[in-house]
């Protein structure tokens, strides 16, 4: 077969004949699509800006502020590109692109799901905050002061200074306990004095011994109540409130409270007393002591 050079070219002139038909049967299409792209993306910049300031308000973790802004960023972008995929007639690339997009998103879901799932968990927390960065919380066992959050975990530093790395996903499937948020903490102390002394002589002496420890609040009740005798003792609770987090550590008016009781005591002869058995032979059917022959029992006699 001949090659012919001018069928050749005037195959490719028709081509590009028709091509240049296109396009500028095409060109007031693609100057529109031109200007709402330019438009999208001010639009996007623009909804970003005023989203940002909306969820501030809402939400004070700037990270997740970041995250939220960003994702409606390119939530416009998404649907400029889609308008604009339209005026210039390719349907089919959008439907194409569409069914990509949820292929690929089924696939991404089963790898990333934890990912995704802590995710999530971050952007619940933000919205519900159960705390806030340096309060002292308790979660699924581990206490200490929240140190900083992030899209997947929530960092806790322990009291020992130690950082535990929780995921959020379980942050919001656990039990938090949030020892801050109330501004206040009880302690419950429990105690005991011996058998011989008054127990009301007791209890006002320890009420005015607590009541002059700095630190604790004299303005709700303090509770004091003797719950059950002990081997060597009879024992109460003693309850009070304390402002936290406060000035004062909670363990520095632990021990100041336990101070101030054990100097009144001391002063009014009170005994807390050590484990201890006493013997009782005057009992029913028992001896009395004095009626037992010690020294014959000792010499064998």
């Amino acid at each position: 077969m001949k090659f012919d050079v001018n069928d050749a070219l005037a195959t490719i002139l028709a081509k590009l004949e028709s091509w240049l038909e296109n396009i500028i049967a095409m060109l007031p299409n693609l100057i529109l699509a031109t200007f709402l792209l330019i438009v999208f993306l001010n639009l996007a910049r623009l909804v970003k800006r005023l989203f940002t300031r909306v969820i501030s308000r809402a939400v004070e973790d700037i990270n997740i502020q970041r995250l939220l802004a960003q994702l409606v960023y390119y939530l416009c972008l998404s649907i400029g590109a889609f308008v604009v995929l339209e005026i210039l007639d390719l349907e089919k690339a959008v439907t194409s692109l569409i069914a990509g997009l949820g292929v690929v998103g089924i696939a991404l879901g089963f790898a990333f799901q934890d990912i995704a799932a802590n995710f999530i968990g971050g952007i619940i927390l933000a919205f519900k905050k159960p705390f806030n960065i340096g309060d002292v919380v308790e979660i699924d066992g581990t206490a200490g002061f929240l140190d900083r959050t992030d899209f997947r975990l929530t960092v806790i530093r322990t009291f020992q200074g130690q950082e535990v790395y929780i995921p959020n996903k379980d942050v919001i499937q656990k039990k938090i306990i949030n020892y801050t948020i109330t501004g206040e903490r009880r302690i419950d102390l429990q105690i005991g004095v011996s058998y011989g002394e008054d127990l009301e002589q007791v209890m006002q002496i320890t009420l005015d011994a607590i009541k002059a420890v700095e630190g604790v609040r004299t303005d709700k009740d303090i509770f004091f109540d003797y719950y059950g005798f002990g081997d060597s003792s009879v024992n109460y609770n003693l309850r009070f409130w304390i402002y936290f987090p406060g000035e004062s550590h909670i363990l520095t008016i632990t021990n100041q409270v336990f101070i101030a009781i054990k100097k009144a005591y001391d002063a009014h002869d009170i005994t807390i007393p050590f484990p201890i058995r006493t013997l009782d032979f005057g009992i029913k059917g028992g001896t009395k002591l004095s009626e037992l022959n010690l020294g014959a029992a000792l010499s064998g006699k």
